[in-house]
């Protein structure tokens, strides 16, 4: 690691009601990851898009490479060297991987864009990361990996010697996670310092050399990721000891809830058979593409059934449509909750009430206040909802409190089965633990809950009972408490094996 080339010191930021930042201190050396560390709300989105340029401090000193910021914007941060890549892609899907590459600084001779020297220097930048990418190719054709390598490609276009990676795997495979993590020690090695904000804590070994930790907008600690354990970094980023990554509860297994019966649904929704109980957690494993989360949709009327039959309390429902299911009792939290689990520029309230207008409305449609204040009162108390009050617009609160409010939304009406599609994607370590407390809670009250997680420890320490898919069809079903990662594996490449065998 050399020398200090982002120096933040004392750094606050302000908004409306709320201090973002209160005297923030962070470094970062060339040829590091930083790994930045904290809970869903900490402040190190905050801080990093006043690095990048996106917010302007209200307090502090920033220096990169020796020069001292007042304030930036996004264009000056770049000419400094600084890149970040969000979350949520900002790429212009229709364009080209050359013209996401170039986009605000394009070639040109006089009027005429120099589309060769540009595909050139693409083509050369790729090759350098050994991405193997067409420069022309479209950038919306991609997968979700690909495209998180064009920022990367663009990054360095720009000369970038300070790159920003905002929960960069949550939607890669393990495969995808390696070929990523070279790109990350090739570029570590050539002295570019990487920031890396991340809640799969597991992934940090094989790439961190330090930790910065935050909490409620401030500096807790800063150290050598080999001097510090893992508790210890949860214990700081949480404020308070985890005793159970995985809170189990133990509950007697009740009756039979629901039943899927050959359900068959475009082609990742195979022949599907299985039941849920009461007293009892399911989960769904496999690997991206295997129809988890297809199955789910077919369920619960998103997408259309070819065939198939749904039983609640041992009785047919029809469904062909969501309204048929979550008035039957099924209701859905899904894996892309901003885009299909929550109107973000709508209000806590707002969004809590919307499904629930056939409870809190009267004969003549208008919405019982009372009835209205007391849904969203219980959502924020037994969820523990972190919000100053109910009128802040969804989109401003966390990952951790979306999905809160998702699944908020959905208790109200004594739903008799939950569906989970990826419920802790992109949320912090101590909000996990309270989503898995609200999965044990709808288990003892007798809820059947099921769902669909791609992390493997995580469906091995809170499911019951596991379900593995592979190409559409169920391969396999196991006790959690009386299987392994590998055997799990082994159902959920079943159909691969099958392909190589051929």
């Amino acid at each position: 690691m050399g020398e200090v080339i982002v120096s933040m010191k004392n750094i606050v930021k302000n908004f409306p009601g709320v201090k973002a930042l209160d005297n923030v201190n962070f470094e970062l050396r060339s040829g590091e990851v930083m790994a930045l560390l904290g809970e869903n709300g900490a402040g190190k989105s905050t801080l990093m898009k006043i690095l990048s340029g996106v917010y302007v401090k209200d307090g502090g000193t920033m220096t990169i490479f020796g020069k001292e910021y007042d304030a930036l914007n996004p264009k000056q941060a770049q000419e400094a060297g600084v890149a970040i890549i969000h979350q949520e892609l900002n790429m212009c899907r229709h364009l080209s991987v050359t013209e996401n590459m170039f986009l605000g600084r394009e070639r040109v001779n006089g009027v005429v864009l120099k589309n060769s020297e540009m595909e050139a220097e693409a083509a050369e930048i790729l090759g350098e990361l050994k991405i193997d990418l067409d420069p022309r190719q479209i950038v919306g054709d991609l997968p979700v990996s690909k495209q998180q390598m064009v920022e990367i490609a663009k990054a360095l276009s720009i000369h970038a010697k300070i790159l920003i990676m905002d929960e960069p795997t949550s939607s890669l495979t393990a495969k995808e996670i390696e070929e990523l993590f070279r790109i990350i020690r090739k570029l570590k090695a050539d002295g570019c310092g990487i920031v890396y904000i991340s809640h799969r804590l597991e992934e940090l070994q094989a790439i961190v050399d330090r930790v910065t930790i935050m909490r409620d907008g401030q500096y807790i600690t800063d150290g050598d990721f080999a001097d510090m354990t893992m508790d210890q970094i949860i214990a700081n980023m949480v404020g308070r000891e985890i005793k159970e990554q995985f809170p189990r509860v133990s509950c007697p297994k009740g009756k039979k809830v629901f039943e899927v019966k050959n359900l068959n649904a475009g082609k990742l929704v195979r022949d599907i058979n299985f039941s849920l109980y009461e007293g009892e957690i399911v989960g769904f494993a496999g690997l991206m593409g295997a129809g988890r989360t297809e199955t789910t949709r077919a369920i619960f009327g998103v997408d259309e059934k070819t065939e198939g039959q749904i039983f609640l309390d041992g009785k047919e429902v029809k469904i062909s449509c969501p309204m048929d299911a979550i008035r039957a009792g099924i209701v859905l939290a899904p894996e892309d909750r901003k885009k299909d689990g929550l109107c973000t520029k709508l209000s806590i309230r707002q969004n809590l009430a919307l499904p629930n207008l056939d409870l809190l409305c009267n004969g003549l449609g208008v919405i019982n206040s009372g009835k209205e204040e007391k849904l969203c009162e219980e959502a924020v108390k037994n969820l523990m909802i972190k919000t100053p009050n109910v009128e802040i617009n969804a989109a401003n609160l966390s990952g951790g409190n979306q999905q809160k409010v998702v699944v908020g939304k959905w208790l109200a009406r004594n739903s008799r089965v939950v569906i989970f599609d990826e419920p802790t994607r992109g949320i912090d370590v101590g909000a996990k633990v309270e989503i898995y407390n609200l999965m044990n809670k709808l288990k003892k009250e007798g809820i059947a809950v099921m769902f669909v997680s791609s992390e493997m420890p995580e469906v091995l320490g809170i499911a019951d009972r596991v379900i593995v898919m592979c190409d559409g069809r169920i391969t396999g079903e196991v006790m959690a408490q009386d299987t392994t990662q590998n055997e799990v594996l082994k159902y959920a490449t079943e159909f691969e094996k099958k392909q190589q065998a051929g």
